[in-house]
């Protein structure tokens, strides 16, 4: 029975993420998109982040699916330096927050608190602790959907 319960959250993690890929593979290419998800060079950090975390997160939720911890610890390393560029383009103005933009201290500080949890994931995947591993990933989505209610249109 519990392996049943671990599928249906799995199967509900995999529906909303491909709902949220939708939405972040548009926002970054559509031409509908506002104006402000590139910047003159013709890219955003954020975008180019969330394009980067979408893969890593398909990975990741299938891997912990399969209690596959070494496959989850090594689908993050794409997601190194992400962070930092994310909050480089906050700083330098190539990263508008498109909803609560006067909250940017809080979107900040809501990526590392994400970028964290994917740390620890990293670390429970090196371990293999399967019960960490989905404590974590259920964190992580939670994180997606908080961020996107706030600070995305």
């Amino acid at each position: 029975m519990e392996s049943k319960s671990i599928l249906a959250v799995f199967a509900a993690l995999l529906f909303i993420i491909s709902m949220m890929v939708v939405s972040v593979s548009t926002a970054g290419h559509d031409m509908h998109s506002p104006p402000d998800t590139e910047t003159a060079s013709g890219t955003n950090p954020l975008i180019e982040e969330m394009i980067i975390l979408d893969n890593v997160f398909r990975e990741v939720v299938s891997a912990v699916a399969i209690g596959d911890g070494e496959r989850v610890h090594k689908s993050l390393h794409a997601m190194h330096g992400t962070m930092e560029k994310t909050h480089e383009g906050v700083h330098e103005g190539k990263v508008k927050i498109p909803k609560n933009a006067d909250r940017q201290t809080e979107f900040v500080d809501m990526d590392k608190e994400f970028h964290l949890n994917l740390e620890r994931l990293a670390e429970a995947g090196q371990k293999n602790d399967q019960a960490k591993m989905l404590s974590l990933t259920r964190t992580l989505l939670e994180g997606c959907v908080n961020c996107h209610r706030d600070f995305r249109k």
